[in-house]
């Protein structure tokens, strides 16, 4: 692999990936998804209040290099003109102003240098429930594939699910991964036993799907 600076937005037909800030519009966009129970269902981690949400960026934004084994991104995926939506514990508790269209973060990409040895990397997404369904999720991890094996020059990348998660099985499959394994009740999760789906795709097969 080749090491690789996030230092600039990824641009698609409707979307920008871009660095997560702390600017308010990105903290309330992020609380919106990372509050809700609904999204948060195969997250490892349970709905998160607004302060949570930023340590957890200052946390992510610490470094924006890919370089060795471990080395992570965490990213926005903004729509320019949208309703953005309100965080369920910030409705439930305070007034809420009526929103106005403006940049929205709908979502986020993460992407792990699982080994820099080996050429292999994770990647993984989440989009607010409000704009699922839309081919937004696709349209961005193909970007982002797309730098993955290109200016990083990566062997294989993989995402990691729970099988009961229909929405990314399904994305996973119209990315062009191939279902690798299933481990059976390997993950104590949210008080329970819970298996792992295993999907990846090779440098060669993505070229080959993008001629």
């Amino acid at each position: 692999m080749r090491a690789f600076e996030f230092s600039s937005p990824i641009s698609t037909e409707r979307l920008v990936i871009r660095s997560i800030t702390l600017s308010d519009h990105d903290v309330d966009d992020l609380h919106a998804q990372q509050s809700d129970p609904d999204l948060t269902t195969y997250m490892l981690y349970e709905p998160r209040d607004r302060a949570t949400v930023m340590e957890k960026i200052v946390e992510w934004t610490a470094s924006e290099v890919l370089a060795e084994s471990g080395d992570y991104l965490q990213l926005a995926i903004e729509l320019a003109d949208a309703l953005p939506p309100v965080a369920r514990d910030a409705a439930a508790t305070t007034a809420v102003a009526p929103p106005v269209r403006r940049p929205v973060m709908i979502g986020t990409l993460y992407f792990k240098i699982e080994s820099a040895e080996d050429s292999a990397a994770e990647i993984g997404w989440a989009l607010h429930p409000n704009f699922q369904g839309m081919g937004y999720a696709r349209e961005a991890t193909t970007a982002l594939m797309d730098v993955a094996f290109g200016e990083l020059d990566l062997h294989r990348v993989f995402a990691t699910l729970d099988p009961r998660n229909d929405d990314s099985v399904k994305l996973c499959l119209a990315l062009g991964m191939r279902h690798e394994a299933h481990h059976v009740e390997d993950m104590w999760f949210k008080g329970a036993w819970a298996d792992t789906g295993i999907y990846a795709i090779l440098d060669r097969e993505w070229a080959a799907l993008r001629r």
